[in-house]
């Protein structure tokens, strides 16, 4: 009887809760007993309670094997951006069939724990921005046979990279920056890491040469990055070797000597090699000293015959290789002194002809031109009806007058053709049917149709701003320049016009609209085809990567937009409005709005006028639609704009391209279908993309949107692209992806991760090559 009793009084009593719960279930729980503060309740609906911690925030779980049957395992841990402080405890190595482990942007502190190595499926852990310390354990880590992205990068991490590291051979992704390493960087590893695509070493304590053999990386690709260190030495000719993709940084250290001009190091801009005051030679602007010659050379021999007699001295011996080094340093002595009459010469002939072509078109603010040689009269043009610049796009099929334009000064002035293959005078160009294009802050933009109707040329107004010689002169130095920018993927400078009251541009035409228009789709147009669109992408690189490092003052862009290029009847794009904002301010015409006012955006050259997108109730005005493409450090008062601003907007523009998504929520393409999934507005996190909400000071909602998918919630490509792309034919994938990574790389928060545009080009053009 009382075992009876026993008994029922057993079934009774409810059983322990954590019984209950998975072994799995129970190291993440390790993990929350670990967390000391957990400010924003990420960790609170873990519960010891629960069957299995499949349905945890932050915790993924897929099934163990192919079977439907087979059980479901934790395969992702991603609790990151929630300034969780604490530690990482050790059973989170438990976790047998974890592949991802992102706990970035919390406050963790302590040592990595070796056993996370016994979580055998890790391929990709995520430790950035905590407060970790102690070294890194790679002889632990280096066992995780999958183990291809490892970014630890601003932690509190110190001591030097063991030769251990070796044994790393898949990994793909290493970035170590912002720690306290110090030491040698260790010989011998790199050429064992076949794999590796990412290194970034910067901001730390390295010192020592820099190992000949990270020149065997095959794979490398973006930046390799070892600035902020303390390097010193020779930069090895062997890193000539990386793939002409990669681009180099070696800037803040005490590396000295010449550059060695060897395979990619050749091409490398001089942002590669600034702040190392011992380095001299090309690509800087520091001349290496002249290098005394080898003390030991060979012996030349003796062509003479000898002596006839047998006491000639030791002196008389040596006087005939004297004799002949001093006549061959003569000779080249005097072949330097041609050449450099002939350079002086001819820098003579060109300033000269500059300073004429200075002066041509130029008048002071009294009606006398600088220059009487080559003038015409010519009447201003006027657009019949309001030049409010703050209008909007008008019709493309508007008539301006009677395509002839009378001044309201009367003045005189010059069309100055800065291409000898232009060859439309003045008065023709006055004659010619004009259409208006559009007009806002930036100018009214006229559509001529020239040579007897069969050349259209874009023709923008800047409208008067007066202005002396000076200032003449200025705008003619500013639109030689941009006219000197010659490439298929941008848009040219043909002419220019100046008088007190009126000043005019004329380009190239381009006549099949922009990409924002080819996005939002037209009537009766298909949407972009992938093919179409990895075309677009690698123009407007090359267009820009042009600008960038080729063209006469090594523009920046500073509006890279999709309304700024421009496609023509093959979807061939081209880079518009590069050098604008200069003409604008020296004519004294500063446009209307910010900068990046998208009323007339890449009108200049273009064939359909701006269309406003619909604006939602509340959202405000369009006038800041451009400015989700603005880099973070571009949105601050008074920043001075600089290449890399032009890439942050190049990789929110190719964003857009893939995923059909504008920069903010509230300005998607209409090609955005409902499948894609809303991005969290409300999201505290903060990872190397930035923080906060779009437009207060952060980076667009699609470069978060797209990088939480990649680094967090390992989101499927299909749930990320634009779903127009998905109704045609089958994606290749493994380009897409490729676009991806170039995008994201070109959108990191840090200017000095972003790769240079020639760097992306290269990276374009190698997808589906």
């Amino acid at each position: 009887m009382t075992k009876i009793l026993l008994l029922l009084l057993l079934l009774a009593l409810p059983p322990p809760a954590a019984l209950a719960l998975t072994a799995e279930g129970l190291a993440l729980l390790a993990f929350k007993a670990a967390a000391t503060d957990d400010p924003y309740s990420a960790l609170s609906r873990w519960s010891e309670s629960d069957p299995d911690p499949c349905g945890w925030p932050g915790v993924r779980c897929a099934n163990a094997s192919s079977s439907s049957s087979a059980p479901r395992v934790v395969v992702g841990l991603a609790v990151a951006g929630k300034n969780i402080s604490g530690y990482i405890p050790s059973e989170l190595g438990s976790l047998l069939f974890l592949r991802r482990l992102n706990l970035h942007g919390n406050r963790l502190s302590g040592a990595i724990p070796a056993a996370l190595s016994n979580a055998s499926s890790l391929h990709s852990l995520y430790l950035y921005g905590n407060r970790l310390t102690g070294g890194l354990p790679t002889a632990a880590l280096c066992d995780l046979p999958r183990l291809h992205n490892l970014d630890v990068s601003g932690n509190a991490l110190s001591g030097e990279l063991p030769l251990d590291l070796r044994g790393c051979r898949s990994l793909q992704r290493l970035v170590l920056a912002r720690n306290a390493f110090s030491g040698e960087l260790p010989a011998g590893v790199w050429p064992e890491m076949p794999s590796l695509q990412q290194l970034d070493l910067s901001s730390n304590a390295f010192n020592g040469s820099l190992p000949p053999d990270l020149g065997e990386l095959p794979r490398l690709a973006g930046t390799l990055n070892l600035s902020h260190n303390r390097f010193s030495g020779v930069v090895p000719p062997e890193l000539g070797r990386l793939p002409a993709t990669v681009t180099l940084d070696l800037r803040f250290n005490n590396l000295s000597g010449a550059i060695p001009q060897t395979g990619s190091l050749a091409s490398q801009g001089p942002t590669a090699f600034l702040n190392n005051p011992g380095l001299c030679g090309y690509p800087l602007q520091v001349p290496c000293r002249a290098v005394p010659p080898p003390t030991q050379s060979p012996t030349p021999q003796a062509t003479t015959t000898p002596l006839p007699s047998s006491t000639a001295s030791a002196s008389d011996r040596h006087q005939q290789p004297i004799r002949t080094g001093l006549i061959a340093l003569i000779s080249v002595a005097d072949a330097a002194g041609v050449a450099l009459v002939g350079i002086i010469l001819v820098y003579v002939y060109w300033k000269v002809k500059d300073r004429k072509d200075d002066h041509r078109g130029c008048r002071d603010d009294d009606g006398d031109y600088s220059t009487k040689t080559g003038l015409c009269r010519c009447m201003l043009w006027r657009h019949g009806g309001s030049d409010n610049s703050s209008d909007t796009s008008s019709s493309g099929d508007d008539k301006a007058g009677d395509g002839k334009y009378s001044g309201g000064g009367g003045g005189e002035g010059e069309l100055v053709a800065i291409d000898r293959g232009f060859r439309v005078e003045l008065d023709e160009l006055l004659r010619s049917s004009a259409y208006v294009l559009g007009k806002g802050g930036k100018g009214i933009v006229y559509k001529v149709v020239v040579a007897n109707g069969t050349t259209p040329v874009a023709v923008r107004r800047l409208g008067g701003g007066g202005g002396g010689a000076d200032r003449c002169k200025e705008f003619a130095s500013e639109a030689r320049a941009v006219g000197r920018a010659r490439h298929p993927n941008v848009v040219r400078l043909r002419a220019y016009y100046w008088s007190a009251d009126e000043k005019l541009v004329v380009t190239d035409f381009v006549g099949n609209g922009n990409l924002a228009t080819a996005l939002r789709g037209r009537p009766g147009q298909t949407a972009l085809s992938w093919s179409a669109r990895l075309k677009i992408a690698r123009g407007a690189a090359r267009g820009l990567a042009y600008l960038h490092e080729c063209s006469p003052r090594r523009f920046v862009h500073g509006e890279v937009k999709p309304s700024n290029i421009l496609l023509d009847a093959d979807f061939t794009p081209r880079v518009a409005d590069f050098g604008l904002a200069s003409l604008l301010a020296v004519a004294g015409c500063a446009p209307d709005g910010p900068p990046s006012s998208g009323g007339a955006g890449g009108l200049l050259g273009g064939a359909i006028p701006y269309v406003k997108p619909p604006v939602a109730p509340g959202t405000g005005p369009d006038r800041f639609a451009g400015s989700g493409y603005r880099a973070p450090e571009a949105r601050a008062a008074g920043a001075k704009p600089t290449q890399k601003w032009d890439v942050f907007s190049f990789g929110v523009v190719l964003l857009e391209l893939l995923t059909g998504r504008g920069p903010a929520a509230d300005h998607a393409s209409p090609s955005t279908s409902a499948s894609f999934s809303a991005p969290v507005s409300g999201s505290t996190a903060t990872d190397r993309s930035g923080s906060g909400e779009h437009g207060g000071g952060a980076v667009p909602e699609v470069v978060r949107w797209v990088r939480r998918g990649f680094e967090e919630d390992a989101r499927p490509v299909a749930e990320m692209v634009d779903p127009a792309l998905l109704r045609g034919p089958a994606l290749p994938k493994k380009e897409v992806v490729a676009a991806f990574h170039v995008a994201l790389a070109c959108t990191e928060a840090d200017p000095d991760l972003r790769p240079r545009m020639k760097a992306v080009a290269d990276s374009l053009d190698k997808i589906g090559s």
